[in-house]
């Protein structure tokens, strides 16, 4: 529909039945980059969020926001700029202000590398010498850090940050 509608912006979600939004939105800044992408999403973790805006999104908007929001951030991102819905530029500055000297220690790096390959706890623990509780909270806090919920979101950041190769 987009050759024959030829559209200024799109209004994309993540969450649709064949093609997932940021996928999708991958797909439409390479094919059609002069086509400015907005993500109007309900989730409002970093992981979708940065993925998004890498992927060529021009901003992004929570659902639960008012129609009036929503109408101006497309025209913000029309007149070609970017427009981030309050909810999300406090999600990016938390995630800014913590990232100083990067988000994770150097010791949270290597287990996230070690769990990114697909080693259990134990595995990491008796790798670097370290207790499986130990383990545990590092998870825990690489997770929280990160605000990356699953171990399959962790193993994406991993590459995405070039600590694991595709």
């Amino acid at each position: 529909m987009v050759d024959a509608l030829q559209p200024d912006v799109v209004l994309m979600d993540i969450n649709m039945p064949e093609l997932n939004g940021l996928d999708a939105t991958e797909i439409f800044a390479e094919k059609y980059p002069e086509i400015k992408l907005l993500i109007l999403s309900m989730h409002n973790n970093r992981e979708y969020i940065s993925s998004a805006l890498r992927y060529g999104a021009r901003g992004y908007v929570l659902k639960d926001v008012p129609s009036q929001e929503v109408v101006a951030a497309i025209e913000a991102v029309h007149m070609g700029g970017t427009y981030f819905s309050s909810g999300v530029s406090k999600i990016l500055m938390a995630y800014q202000e913590n990232d100083v000297e990067g988000p994770l220690t150097t010791r949270e790096q290597t287990i996230l590398l070690l769990l990114a390959e697909g080693k259990s706890n134990k595995h990491v623990a008796a790798e670097l010498d370290i207790s499986v509780r130990t383990v545990e909270t590092h998870r825990k806090n690489i997770k929280r850090k990160l605000d990356i919920s699953s171990t399959a979101g962790l193993t994406r950041y991993a590459i995405e940050n070039g600590l694991l190769s595709d």
